[in-house]
């Protein structure tokens, strides 16, 4: 009876181990908002999402932002990393954000073999028009020395330069 006790056991511990087939969502969203980096004079998405389930070594979060210039969504595809319990997603520089316009995300958590785990949709509003941004970076080079583009002469311009979208 022992024997079996103990065998039934490890049966449980190693089916314990297996990978996730179904079951409840790994990811919850936590946050989302645009970042407007002025001294670098761009903007990007940003993300956060938390782990609420173990995920199997491999698995990956791919993210496609709107592109509020038009065209093609932005996408980043990132591992996550079982042990992390809080997963970052920033898109790359985003230009023509409109205030109070909702921009579509959706994001999908596939397994080491590409299948979906899960999938979220959300939309990122902004309270800020995206030319309250410089049109150029105000900083430049890894001491953040002024950009001489903008300081011409070391000194400040009466009126700086803002951000224009292109597209209408």
């Amino acid at each position: 009876m022992l024997k079996y006790l103990a065998l039934t056991v490890v049966s449980a511990a190693l089916l314990s181990g297996c990978q996730r087939e179904t079951g409840p969502d790994p990811l919850k969203l936590t946050g989302k908002m645009f970042v407007f980096n002025y001294r670098l004079g761009y903007a990007t998405y940003m993300v956060t999402l938390s782990k609420k389930e173990q995920v199997p070594e491999g698995t990956r979060v791919i993210a496609q932002f709107e592109n509020p210039a038009g065209g093609e969504p932005l996408t980043l595809t990132r591992e996550l990393f079982p042990k992390l319990e809080k997963v970052v997603l920033e898109s790359p520089d985003v230009i023509c954000i409109k205030k109070g316009r909702p921009y579509a995300v959706t994001i999908a958590v596939t397994s080491p073999q590409g299948e979906v785990l899960q999938k979220l949709e959300t939309n990122v509003v902004s309270d800020l028009d995206q030319d309250i941004m410089p049109a150029k970076a105000l900083v430049d080079g890894p001491g953040y020395e002024m950009n001489p583009e903008v300081f011409k002469g070391g000194k400040a311009p009466a009126r700086f330069e803002t951000a224009v979208c292109a597209v209408s």
